[in-house]
């Protein structure tokens, strides 16, 4: 019996892997910029970023929210 897939977007893809390509994308100024984070603007990197996305509810479901708004564009980039 085949299981159902997932209607959730964001099913099977990992949190730094969506920071990565919102990053490749934008960039840590124009991402700084769409989403008012302090980690995107003073010393970016994935590293922090994702420790505090982790721990910060509110800014990952905004990056959340951001990937699933961009991934046609990423897709058509790959």
């Amino acid at each position: 019996m085949e299981k159902p897939l997932s209607k959730d977007p964001l099913h099977g893809i990992t949190l730094q892997k969506i920071l990565e390509q919102l990053v490749d994308y934008y960039g840590f100024d124009t991402l700084s910029e769409l989403i008012k984070i302090k980690c995107f603007k003073d010393n970016p990197g994935i590293k922090s970023s994702l420790t505090f996305l982790r721990k910060t509810d509110w800014a990952r479901k905004k990056i959340e929210k951001l990937y699933i708004k961009t991934s046609p564009k990423l897709e058509n980039n790959g």
